[in-house]
C-alpha cells in the first residue's frame, strides 16, 4: 500500500463463489472491521455503498471496490488477481485493504 489511506486493515478471509446474475469470486470482510469501513466510506464512497480500495492479497496488489452485502462488505477477486496470487475458491487468504479519500 502506498500513501496515507483514511483506513488500512488486514485480515484473513475465505474465498467464496457468489452466484448472482453473474458469478463472482469474493472474500468477505470480517464483522469486526465493518464499522470502521462504514465510517471511512462516508468520505470515500462514490455511491451505492461501493468503496474504492487499494488491496493486496497473497502478495499481489490491485485496485477494486468493496461491495456492501448484508451486514458486511465483499472484496471482489478478479480472475487476473486470482491467477497471479494462486487463489482458488475455498482458500483462506491474507488481505490488506486501504481506503483513501476522494
Amino acid at each position: 500500500m502506498s500513501g496515507r489511506p483514511l483506513l488500512e486493515i488486514g485480515f484473513d478471509a475465505a474465498v467464496i463463489h457468489w452466484r448472482g446474475p453473474a458469478p463472482f469470486i469474493f472474500a468477505a470482510v470480517p464483522e469486526r472491521h465493518v464499522a470502521a469501513i462504514r465510517e471511512a466510506a462516508r468520505i470515500a464512497s462514490y455511491g451505492w455503498g461501493c468503496v474504492p480500495v487499494a488491496a493486496e492479497a497473497n502478495g499481489v496488489r490491485f485496485t477494486t471496490s468493496l461491495f456492501p452485502r448484508g451486514d458486511t462488505y465483499m472484496v471482489p477477486l478478479k480472475k487476473a488477481v486470482r491467477a497471479q496470487a494462486d487463489i482458488a475458491i475455498g482458500d483462506t487468504i491474507a488481505i490488506v485493504i486501504g481506503i483513501s479519500g476522494p
